[in-house]
């Protein structure tokens, strides 16, 4: 490569190459480009029909481009004379400019008074070329000039931290930093209008994580500096002052490099092998679906098994880190194994169907099994890393805490312990943010995480020596000052660290994993109560606390990348309540225990007390996820999203085994009903989901705060949603002890909704509001009594056939149509307050003789019983708005305080000027795609076919 010398200064850059490398330049030429372009253009495609004359366009465009050429010429001039670097170069630049703008001027002219000559466009095309790499050259020098500017300021910024190296006492240290802080000041600012300038976006990025590691290692320079001059006996200041100050030499190094464009740092180059893992097993995925008649099997098979072997390997990698938790590495070898099963059986089918017209049913289930299968393993790798993520990101300010107060007391054996502790736990965060890497394919989210495991690793040794230096001073206050910009420098790089992990990780994978982290610790914090561990129960709530603190934080920032909406605000809604009220109590409670059990003798501890705010924390934590996944699509949502992963098994719940291998089996019946079945199920759930709309309607015009008919109302609805998703497979509901709970639940409020109601009407005042509003509740009670005959059937509902659950389903879509009037007559009988005498709906004859018909037998009977009752439950909340309309205008006497409160909803702020949305709503911010410029070198060149005619 030519470079260009300058006092102190060697320029590797040749101005003969013509590479654009700076935005300026760009948008400077493109003008006389498109000038030059649009005269060439003129009758280029052969004589033209109309009669021969002089072009009076090819005579106006030849003059702009001279007036544009004069213009370059202007100012190259003043450029020149004013540069302090490249005078003569420019000077030749602007002479060569003038006389290719003359031949320009001359063959412009020759080609405008002969548009139709092709030697005439010929010569003209030449020049225009030369004209245009003449230009460019000397807004190459131009550019160059700049640099040559920074670059000089670089050597001086070099010269000033030699000084700042050299320097032999506490007077001289701080002038000399004095200055080389202004220098650093001019630096900064130089290289970030270099930085907004340059065109290739790595060295872009290549500038500014110079510029900032330079802005973070100044204030480590200073107390280093300060820390080796005083304390010159204790090895590990100079230690410290020489990383700092090679730091700052790297950073500088890699300033002239970027604004030079001489090279991309290695560091950059990691992120070649971006999500290698998750790579190689899409890319497995697409190989394996094949064609039979195609199919080789001495070529194909191995193959195959080579690349599946290849990501096993990476699997078992992850496997054996020290990070993976025993249970999660059980679930990857199988996986593996299964996966390895999966694809012998696929070959075997590929053979079977070799030769066939069609593939048979039996080789697509096998290719859908071996997707699953694959499926499985990447869930259960990302699963793993999560594991790993959230229990070496819980603590991380902890060790270099315990470091520094070991320090401080001049213990220095005591520091060489924990900062072998400290080391550990900073190599853990390297090895998780790099497994994180190996599944992502967010290639500038990994090349930030990788930067900042790398500034990790390098700092790492440098706060262990800091904490040496103080432990070897512990009275010295610049000691201690040193000490201090470390450990805001080590919790700052964590800090960016996390983040950083965090965007290239899937949150919903995060919450699911510290939902079960959540609850295995709550289960160990109550063992730890029972067991009067009062050690074991600190450290684990202390555990708990920050696995909450994080969950908050981490979804806070992740709502951030959405627009304030319902949305939003649920999910804020959970994390505040998580953060504001639950975790005190727990806090509260955990002080309690300890306090009690600390004391001599013991106190005893409400256990009930202490497990209900535990169970309050596992609760909060799964309100948020729900909040979170509240606009995932089907699509997005993974198969285990809404399950529980966990063998633990919580204190506070009682289950068999019997339970927990029914617990398997139900909804996954559910999932594999045939086709058929399962178009019958779309069928009618899109009718039941027009019944929801239409209580959604319903409740939605009525304010809930003093009205527990509405607030009732939407609790049932939401169980009956959970029952609508099992009876597809999907949602909370995992098994049919669960559907039980579900209809129990719901039975439950059907009865307090009846009890609510029973006082209304006692105060309705017409007789046929009263019969009518009496109808809709024995259809409530009814159901309710109905709905706990089938709760107490448990054995009769373990096998569900296709047949059944269509039939539930059909069932269902009437659920709502007897939701939308019951509430018109509450309201009614409220207003009109007439006495009625209330009905045991267990003593019924009606109930009785309406019971016995019903089938008993499955799941579904929970259903439709449900699904009735919610009908019922519509048809009373419409009622009881057309009731109350009439009731104020006939009632003109003082009536009791009304049982709840019909209040409209305010309608929903929004805002003056509509927000413009994407397409997608519910998408993350990403980044928009860059125009694509074509370089005016390349748009030259396509006046290189035109030459010869």
């Amino acid at each position: 490569m030519s470079s260009i010398t300058s006092p102190n200064i060697q320029f590797k850059w040749d101005p003969k190459t013509l590479e654009i490398r700076t935005l300026s330049v760009e948008k400077t030429l493109e003008p006389l480009v498109q000038q030059v372009t649009t005269l060439v253009n003129i009758n280029s495609k052969g004589p033209s029909n109309k009669k021969k004359g002089r072009s009076k366009k090819a005579h106006v465009l030849s003059a702009s481009v001279e007036k544009a050429t004069q213009n370059f010429i202007d100012k190259g001039d003043q450029i020149a004379r004013e540069s302090e670097y490249l005078k003569d170069e420019l000077m030749d630049a602007v002479d060569q400019v003038r006389t290719q703008g003359e031949t320009m001027r001359s063959a412009a002219g020759e080609f405008a008074d002969d548009p139709c000559s092709s030697m005439k466009r010929g010569a003209m095309v030449r020049a225009a070329r030369a004209l245009l790499t003449a230009v460019t050259r000397l807004l190459i020098l131009a550019d160059m000039a700049d640099v040559m500017k920074l670059l000089r300021h670089l050597r001086i910024v070099e010269e000033t931290l030699e000084k700042v190296r050299m320097a032999g006492s506490q007077q001289e240290l701080a002038n000399t930093f004095k200055k080389f802080g202004q220098e650093m000041v001019t630096l900064n600012h130089l290289a970030a209008r270099r930085q907004q300038d340059l065109k290739d976006p790595r060295l872009r990025d290549e500038m500014a994580a110079a510029r900032g590691s330079l802005k973070k290692n100044a204030t480590m320079l200073y107390t280093a500096s300060q820390a080796f001059l005083n304390h010159p006996d204790v090895a590990a200041t100079k230690a410290n002052r020489d990383y700092v100050y090679k730091q700052v030499q790297e950073a500088i190094a890699s300033i002239s490099n970027a604004a030079q464009a001489t090279s991309v740092p290695s560091r950059t180059q990691a992120a070649d092998n971006v999500g290698e893992l998750a790579a190689a097993l899409n890319d497995f995925d697409t190989k394996i679906v094949l064609d039979p008649n195609t199919y080789n099997e001495a070529r194909m098979r191995p193959s195959l098994e080579e690349r599946l072997e290849s990501i096993i390997s990476g699997a078992a990698l992850m496997a054996d880190s020290s990070c993976t938790r025993d249970d999660r590495r059980e679930r990857i070898v199988a996986e593996c194994n299964s996966v390895r099963q999966a694809l012998q059986d696929l070959l075997t089918e590929y053979m079977n169907n070799a030769g066939r017209k069609e593939p048979t049913d039996v080789l697509n289930v096998a290719i859908d099994r071996m997707c699953q299968k694959t499926r499985d393993l990447r869930r259960q790798l990302r699963k793993a890393v999560m594991d790993h993520i959230s229990d070496s990101f819980l603590e991380t300010t902890v060790p270099l805490l315990v470091l520094i107060e070991a320090a401080k007391k001049g213990n220095e054996k005591e520091v060489k312990e924990y900062a072998q502790v400290f080391r550990e736990h900073a190599n853990k965060l390297v090895e998780v943010a790099n497994l994180a890497c190996s599944l992502s394919s967010n290639e500038e989210g990994v090349k930030l995480v990788r930067m900042a495991a790398q500034q990790i690793e390098t700092l790492c040794p440098q706060v262990i020596n800091a904490a040496l230096t103080l432990a070897a001073k512990p009275n010295s206050k610049i000691a201690q000052d040193n000490m201090d910009v470390f450990k805001e420098t080590w919790e700052n790089q964590v800090r960016l660290l996390t983040e950083a992990v965090d965007d290239i990780t899937s949150i919903d994978d995060f919450l699911a994993v510290s939902e079960n982290h959540i609850l295995e610790d709550v289960n160990k914090c109550v063992m730890a109560l029972q067991e009067g561990d009062v050690d074991a129960l600190d450290r684990t709530a202390g555990a708990i606390r920050g696995r909450a603190a994080r969950v908050v934080h981490v979804v806070n920032g992740e709502m951030e990348n959405y627009e304030p909406g319902i949305y939003t605000e649920k999910v804020l809604e959970s994390t505040t309540m998580l953060a504001d009220s639950v975790m005190p109590r727990f806090a509260e409670q955990v002080e309690n225990a300890i306090d009690a059990l600390s004391s001599n003798p013991s106190r005893p501890v409400d256990e009930n007390e202490f497990i209900d705010a535990s169970r309050l924390v596992y609760d909060g934590i799964r309100d948020i996820r729900k909040a979170v996944l509240m606009i995932r699509t089907p699509d997005e949502l993974d198969d285990s999203d809404m399950e529980d992963e966990t063998e633990v098994r919580s204190y506070t719940s009682v289950k068999t085994e019997n339970d927990q291998i029914i617990e398997g089996s139900a909804r996954a019946l559910m999932a594999q009903l045939p086709q058929e079945e399962k178009a019958k199920i779309a069928e009618q759930v899109e009718r039941f989901q027009e019944e929801k709309s239409k209580l959604d309607a319903e409740v939605a015009k009525w304010d809930d705060s003093g009205n527990d008919i509405i607030v009732l109302s939407k609790q049932m609805c939401m169980i009956m949603m959970e029952m609508t998703d099992f009876t597809r497979g999907k949602g909370p509901l995992k098994n049919t002890s669960n559907v039980i709970n579900a209809a129990k639940k719901i039975a439950d409020l059907g009865s307090k909704m009846d009890k609510l109601a029973r006082v209304i009407a006692d105060q309705c005042p017409d007789s046929a509001s009263k019969q009518d509003l009496l109808a809709y509740l024995q259809r409530i009670a009814l159901y309710c009594h109905q709905l706990n005959i089938c709760s107490k059937v448990k054995a009769e509902v373990q096998n569900i056939s296709g047949e059944v659950v269509v039939s539930g389903v059909r069932r269902l879509t009437c659920i709502y149509k007897m939701f939308e009037n019951l509430c018109r007559y509450f309201f009614v009988c409220y207003g009109q307050n007439m006495n009625h005498a209330p009905w045991e709906f267990e003593n019924s004859e009606l109930v009785t003789c309406l019971c016995i018909p019903l089938q008993l037998d499955s799941a579904t009977s929970l259903i439709q019983a449900a699904k009735n009752l919610m009908n019922a439950v519509v048809l009373t909340v419409k009622a009881s708005y057309v009731a109350s309309s009439k009731f104020h205008k006939v009632q003109h006497t003082n009536i009791n305080s009304p049982v709840v409160s019909w209040k409209m909803k305010a309608p929903e702020k929004k805002p003056l000027v509509k927000r413009e949305r994407g397409d997608d709503v519910s998408s993350h911010v990403r980044r928009g795609s860059q125009k694509k410029h074509i370089s005016p070198v390349q748009a030259l060149s396509e006046f290189k076919g035109r030459e010869t005619y």
